[in-house]
């Protein structure tokens, strides 16, 4: 049997303890990913806010609710996290007008 490195310690000794670990650290990497896009993408269009450039807000507010809507989907965000966001983020825009 492999064992699983987890932080230099070895863990777990059952093959479906190992497999659980393999995938954990599969899952945490692709949220970890999944996260860092949506992170970006909501500090671009915070950053066009602020520069009050309303075309920029304009073209980035779909993508970046649509990304919100991505990262619930696949488990990156909870779903009352997601609508606090693209609530918060709508309201912002449209007091930019």
């Amino acid at each position: 049997m492999v064992d699983v490195q987890y932080k230099g310690e070895c863990v777990a000794s059952h093959k479906s303890a190992l497999k659980r670990i393999k995938q954990i650290q599969k899952r945490t990497e692709l949220l970890r990913t999944h996260r860092t896009k949506l992170r970006h993408q909501v500090r671009k269009f915070r950053a066009a806010l602020k520069a009050k450039d309303k075309a920029a807000a304009a073209t980035l507010l779909k993508p970046t609710l649509a990304l919100i809507d991505h990262s619930t989907h696949k488990g990156a965000l909870h779903a009352n996290t997601a609508a606090r966001y693209k609530s918060r983020l709508t309201l912002a825009f449209n007091t930019l007008a």
